[in-house]
């Protein structure tokens, strides 16, 4: 499925992004110390990869099951990206009707994976993921925050988005709330690739539950880049992606419209770690660094 495609709101998070790479370069870190996401654990900092001042080793298998560990001794804030057309934040509208799921009881919730609030009871199909995700302060030595929101949503696995493509549908969206350590969890399907775009999961951070009602006042808003390995992985082995195999041989991350602009380090820390196959599923976990 074909999608509109649109230029960064880079904004400020990104300016202060940029002026740190030209000082030392530095990828995010992921400081998950005890975090476990359904097997996956990891101590220290970042996504899957590399970079300056950082030390990472893993291996990869055949059925695209990914292991690693990674150490860092800075973090970094997370680039901004653009909300893209599709982000039911109040934002904008589709069909002559405002998109606000946060409005909407029942959006904060760690299994997105049905919709909710009476629109429907449907649930979306596809290969299993519990995502976690860690929000630090990059001004505190990277201390976990504590009572930020994050929403996320992403499409379908055959590329479509719900309020938007399937106007009677909502899942594949939803809220969590970080605890003590910074920490949220959320359960959904992996994200299919439609034309002109890598794969990718949307995400906005509020500083208070209280504030995630409107894209007003959210303080960050960026992108997950998913991992090259297992999207292949996924895409060939697991039935429901058949669109997305052919959409993922004709995209890059140096053709995307989105994260072509980045520095590998960028990209790095913006890749969530995964952990699993494409027969029972995967968990992943990463990192977002916001300077407050």
């Amino acid at each position: 499925m074909s999608h509109d495609t649109h230029d960064h709101d880079r904004g400020l998070p990104a300016d202060l992004e940029m002026l740190l790479n030209q000082l030392r370069p530095r990828r995010n870190v992921l400081r998950m110390l005890g975090m476990s996401a359904g097997g996956l654990i990891l101590t220290g900092c970042g996504g899957g990869g590399s970079s300056d001042g950082t030390t990472t080793t893993g291996t990869t298998t055949g059925t695209g099951t990914t292991t690693g560990t990674s150490t860092s001794s800075a973090c970094s804030v997370t680039v901004s990206e653009t909300e893209g057309p599709y982000p039911a934040d109040g934002s904008n509208s589709s069909n002559g009707t405002l998109r606000n799921v946060l409005a909407t009881s029942g959006v904060v919730r760690s299994d997105i994976r049905s919709s909710f609030g009476g629109v429907s009871t449907n649930t979306a199909a596809g290969l299993p993921v519990t995502l976690a995700i860690q929000i630090v302060n990059t001004n505190a030595s990277c201390a976990p925050l504590a009572g930020y929101a994050i929403y996320i949503w992403h499409c379908t696995q055959s590329g479509q988005y719900t309020l938007y493509d399937l106007p009677n549908e909502n899942y594949l969206r939803g809220v969590q709330v970080t605890d003590a350590n910074g920490m949220v969890s959320f359960t959904t399907i992996f994200p299919g690739c439609y034309s002109g775009r890598w794969p990718h999961i949307h995400f906005e951070i509020y500083p208070t539950l209280a504030t995630a009602t409107s894209y007003r006042n959210k303080v960050l808003t960026s992108q997950f880049a998913l991992p090259q390995a297992v999207c292949n992985t996924v895409y060939n082995l697991t039935s429901g992606y058949t669109s997305s195999r052919s959409n993922f041989q004709s995209i890059s991350l140096a053709t995307d419209n989105v994260f072509r602009d980045n520095t590998t380090a960028q990209i790095t820390a913006m890749t969530p770690a995964f952990s699993g196959d494409a027969t029972s599923g995967y968990s992943a976990a990463v990192t977002v660094g916001v300077a407050v």
